[in-house]
């Protein structure tokens, strides 16, 4: 037997995950994924602060009856409810589509095995 060559060790959990993370496609993953967040954040963040906004300086608007005992004000607030839901459906969609692949593959990449009904690991 040679001892000039030292014997290798698998890498640790800790070193893939290092070379996972300093990789372009974890980069690139990262980046799709403030894409999405960080744009929508901040729409959402200004939504609900112009609902505040009206509501705390143009009463007589918010006040304004549509229907029955039905104010823009309480559209308004029920409009809130409605986008979340669509920002969530529009998150999920976009994961399908652009997040979860990246995700996968570099999952395989170190080795995890993908678990459709269960936890990953």
């Amino acid at each position: 037997m040679s001892t000039d060559t030292p014997p290798t060790t698998p890498p640790s959990a800790a070193d893939r995950y290092i070379a996972v993370q300093r990789s372009d496609e974890f980069a690139g993953l990262r980046r799709a994924l403030r894409g999405f967040i960080f744009p929508m954040t901040v729409a959402f963040f200004l939504w609900y602060a112009l609902y505040v906004i009206l509501s705390a300086y143009a009463r007589d608007f918010m006040g304004t009856k549509l229907v029955g005992n039905i104010n823009v004000a309480l559209v308004f607030g029920l409009l809130q409810f409605v986008s979340t839901f669509l920002i969530a459906w529009l998150y999920s969609r976009y994961a399908d589509r652009k997040i979860d692949p990246i995700a996968d593959r570099i999952r395989e990449e170190i080795g995890e095995v993908k678990h459709e009904d269960g936890p990953r690991g």
